[in-house]
C-alpha cells in the first residue's frame, strides 16, 4: 500500500512541475529577448523569444506526455 502511495505522490510531483514548464519557458524567452533588444537597440526580439519560449515549453509537455503514455 505504501509503495502505491509513493508512486502516486511521485506522479503528482512530476505533473505539477510539468504544468510550470510553459509559463517558465515563456518568461525565460521574454527576458532573453528583452535583454537582446536592449543590447542591439531593436524592438522585436522580445516577442520572437517569447514565442520560442512558449513553443519550447509546450513541446516539453507534449514530449513528456507522449513518453508517459508509451511506457504504460
Amino acid at each position: 500500500m505504501a509503495e502505491k502511495r509513493d508512486n502516486v505522490m511521485a506522479l503528482v510531483g512530476k505533473y505539477s512541475s510539468l504544468a510550470m514548464a510553459p509559463p517558465s519557458a515563456a518568461f525565460a524567452g521574454y527576458v532573453i529577448g528583452y535583454l537582446l533588444d536592449k543590447a542591439f537597440h531593436t524592438g522585436f526580439l522580445a516577442i520572437v523569444f517569447l514565442i520560442l519560449g512558449v513553443a519550447g515549453g509546450t513541446l516539453e509537455v507534449v514530449r513528456t506526455l507522449l513518453k508517459d503514455t508509451k511506457d504504460s
